[in-house]
């Protein structure tokens, strides 16, 4: 039984590199197409897979069928099936996997030769408003097929945030801890009596979870300036990076002129501090639109809103790289409470839920940098996500 309770989603569970322009859309079929490529190599040796003709196919349906175009998701399923990782790999390696395999419609799996062909082989379903039975609005279902018949099938759901379940996985959603974690909790209140019973910073609660799930402090906040670094990265590529969006809508990018009107002091006084966080969290959404590397804060859709609040905060009070990183820690407890109790998927509850999510964490990560209490680390996440 899969554990849904927020206390056993953890800060790395919510912030993952990825690529854009969709968590849901494109991060989360290319983590499924790569899971289904290592049940593949588990199931099948190189001896098995060299005897027939051996065949992977691929159905997209709902949500996946109906935007996934626009979302690259075809590309990322095929980097996914190649074996390609966003953190391993370079978005234009993955970008240019889809092209790789329209030339030479094989995959190297275990030594072997599959066959699959992103024009014949890589379906898209037609989508039906009235569709109830499926498991999810993002759902897709992988075939491996031996001389024309299935040999192994897995119906994949990607429920955002670039998290990826097994269709039809059974969910636990009781308040009830299983009592593996020394501070359970799933929901706000659970959350602020444990701080405030303790006397122990909001962070360190978090923290000590982890610890109990396998990962050490100095793990965990190793990846966590991975993380940081990721969102520096990608907010320095938006900034200096100029011209017309992919999508064909002829989107031009923004953030690089509005932060040299920035720079040159042209602009009105009285609108720094409300340009200088959007221009940051502008170069995120325009590299994530560009399919670049970005970090899910807590989906791709959404992921300007935090590094454009921690970058500007970082300017303004001059915070350490541990302090960034315990507003992560924070941070992730808000996302986890919204994707166990509603969704952080926007095919679910609309980009607004996304969005909404994003600025609830953000403003929760900001008070508890800047030494708030844990209630008013729970009124500043409200106070975000109602407006």
């Amino acid at each position: 039984m899969e554990l849904q309770r927020a206390d056993h989603i953890g800060p790395l569970d919510m912030f993952k590199i990825g690529i854009g322009p969709s968590s849901s859309h494109t991060m989360g079929p290319m983590v499924a197409a790569r899971a289904f490529r290592k049940s593949i190599e588990d199931h099948c040796s190189e001896a098995e897979l060299s005897e027939g003709d051996w065949q992977v196919t691929v159905d997209l349906f709902g949500s996946l069928s109906a935007t996934g175009k626009g979302h690259a998701t075809d590309g990322a399923v095929c980097a996914g099936l190649a074996g390609l990782h966003v953190r391993e790999n370079t978005p234009d390696e993955i970008w240019a996997t889809q092209n790789e395999l329209k030339k030479d419609p094989w995959l190297n799996i275990n030594g072997a030769r599959v066959a699959f062909d992103p024009d014949k082989d890589l379906l898209w379903r037609k989508w039906r408003m009235n569709e109830k039975t499926l498991p999810h609005p993002n759902t897709m279902r992988f075939r491996l097929l031996k001389n024309e018949k299935v040999v192994l099938e897995d119906i994949l759901v990607s429920v955002g945030g670039g998290f990826v379940e097994k269709a039809g996985a059974l969910k636990d959603n009781s308040t009830t801890s299983d009592g593996s974690l020394p501070n359970p909790y799933n929901t706000a209140a659970d959350f602020v009596n444990l701080v405030n019973e303790s006397g122990k910073p909001a962070w360190q609660i978090v923290l000590e979870n982890e610890e109990a799930r396998g990962t050490s402090e100095a793990e965990l906040r190793q990846e966590l300036q991975i993380i940081l670094d990721t969102i520096d990265g990608c907010i320095e590529r938006g900034l200096s990076t100029e011209g017309i969006l992919p999508g064909g809508l002829n989107v031009k990018r923004r953030a690089k002129s509005i932060y040299d009107l920035l720079q040159s002091g042209s602009a009105p006084a009285w609108t720094e501090s409300d340009l200088r966080p959007s221009v940051y969290a502008m170069a995120v959404n325009e590299e994530n639109a560009a399919g670049g590397r970005v970090v899910t804060a807590p989906t791709n859709g959404a992921s300007g809103l935090i590094p454009g609040v921690f970058r500007t905060l970082k300017e303004i009070h001059g915070l350490s790289n541990e302090t960034l990183q315990n507003g992560l820690i924070v941070a992730s407890v808000i996302g986890a409470l919204v994707k166990v109790h509603a969704s952080i998927s926007g095919a679910e509850v609309g980009c607004q839920g996304e969005v909404g999510t994003s600025c609830a964490m953000a403003a929760a990560a900001a008070v508890a940098m800047l030494g708030g209490t844990a209630n008013q680390i729970e009124q500043a996440a409200e106070i975000g996500i109602e407006h």
